[in-house]
């Protein structure tokens, strides 16, 4: 039986050239990037070619960019960093309520140690609005944190246009964009951030490694004591095996970036025709229009996400109810919640695909004909 994995979202298969790459790494470099002799300095050279590349994927300079041990560690840097370090200028922050796990119990902390969070609703698309989020800001806000594009329903936010507003406030501005990146072209000055968080295992990369971007000047107190590594900001002898892992996922991805883009939108109407072909009945969490090409969170009335997962799995799909940080909960998406309601029968019949670059048409044709077996037997039509 083939088996197909549609839970990128969830994370990524290594490629090939990545594994090839690190592999020769760990086997030819072993120095320590601080120490002063030869095999420190080989080192200290491939780590900053790394940085230099990364930082230019998203118009940064290599002084921009710190390595984290992943996405969660970004996150909790920016949020708790920028909170402690401007404190004394208010301690308001605003977030949205469908932020991943990361940013939200980080959160949720800061309110325990006396901040004041405003946690923005959205609509059933999953978008926040901007008269919202301007009648939320203050001059006490210090932070503000928006996730860029949402990793259950694929939702973008308006985040050029949250950082146009937020020019010349004192707020700084953070938005996760583990999930968009390596899908959208991101572009930091566009934007206008002050800090953005990457994980390098959603881009075929490595688990284990990420960045945060830290925007020139900007102040965050440090989180871990140590050593002096990454400009004193993160102290721990740098995964150098890991960056240079990360750095080839990064130049692959910015190869076939747009095509990786058409086909991903290709296989999102593939399997939603099958299913409008073969009569089944389901609906879209979230938008098209403005989504994240690489997930596609449907809704199947009638039906129970539990056994939809357990018969995709023995059909040999893998697919997810949404956030992997949240597998085996209990309680629904804190994201459908906030979109839906607590009594929407979405909450429990909704399952998420998400593309990569394992994945073909035809095994989104598959997909959906499995679908429709399953949503047919589960509804006895």
């Amino acid at each position: 039986m083939e088996r197909i994995y549609v839970d990128h979202a969830a994370t990524t298969p290594m490629h090939p050239a990545v594994i090839e790459k690190m592999a020769g790494t760990m086997a030819a470099h072993f120095g320590n990037p601080s120490s002063i002799h030869s095999y420190g300095r080989e080192v200290r050279k491939i780590v900053d070619e790394a940085r230099f590349g990364i930082a230019r994927s998203i118009g940064a300079a290599e002084t921009e960019i710190i390595f984290t041990s992943g996405g969660t560690e970004a996150d909790n840097y920016a949020i708790f960093g920028a909170a402690e370090a401007n404190k004394d200028k208010g301690k308001h922050i605003i977030t949205t309520r469908i932020e991943h796990h990361a940013v939200l119990h980080a959160c949720e902390e800061l309110e325990k140690r006396g901040y004041e969070v405003t946690y923005l609703p959205v609509d059933e698309t999953g978008i926040i609005s901007i008269t919202d989020f301007q009648k939320s800001l203050r001059d006490d806000t210090i932070l503000v944190t928006i996730m860029y594009g949402n990793n259950e329903v694929g939702t973008i936010q308006p985040i050029a246009e949250i950082g146009q507003i937020l020019t010349g406030h004192q707020a700084l501005f953070h938005t996760d964009a583990v999930q968009a990146y390596g899908m959208e072209k991101i572009d930091v000055h566009e934007l206008k951030v002050d800090l953005l968080s990457v994980s390098a295992h959603k881009i075929n990369g490595p688990k284990g490694i990420g960045f945060l971007y830290i925007k020139n000047g900007m102040k965050l107190a440090p989180q871990s004591f140590g050593g002096d590594q990454e400009r004193k900001r993160r102290a721990g002898t740098e995964n150098v095996p890991a960056i240079i892992g990360f750095f080839e996922a990064v130049k692959l991805m910015e190869e076939d970036r747009e095509k990786r883009r058409e086909q991903y939108k290709l296989y999102k109407e593939t399997i939603i025709d099958t299913l409008k072909t073969n009569q089944i009945v389901c609906t879209i969490n979230g938008t098209l229009e403005s989504s994240l090409p690489h997930v596609l969170n449907l809704s199947f009335p009638g039906t129970n996400v539990e056994a939809l997962l357990v018969n995709l799995d023995l059909a040999g799909i893998a697919a997810s109810s949404g956030s992997a940080c949240t597998a085996g909960a209990v309680e629904p998406s804190h994201v459908l919640v906030s979109m839906f309601g607590k009594k929407s029968d979405k909450l429990t019949n909704s399952i998420r695909f998400s593309f990569g670059i394992s994945n073909s048409v035809e095994q989104m044709k598959k997909v959906g004909d499995e679908m429709t077996k399953i949503v047919q037997r589960l509804t006895n039509k």
